[in-house]
């Protein structure tokens, strides 16, 4: 999973668990998805990169373009 990159399909930022689509095992999922800096926002539509998973579905995820 780490490494892996995603798409934004719930805002993500503090106090709030965003959702992302990643393209996994052949197919897509949606994962529970959190920040990595812990403060930052991230909205819907943003393309992001897996930094961390946590089993079975949360992972924690950076912006993957600076835009």
């Amino acid at each position: 999973m780490v490494g892996l990159m995603g798409r934004v399909t719930g805002t993500i930022g503090p106090g709030l668990v965003g959702e992302v689509i990643v393209r996994v095992r052949g197919g897509a999922e949606h994962f529970l998805a959190h920040a990595a800096d812990g403060t930052g926002r991230i909205e819907c539509g943003t393309v992001v990169m897996v930094v961390e998973h946590l089993p079975p579905r949360t992972v924690y995820v950076t912006r993957a373009y600076d835009s």
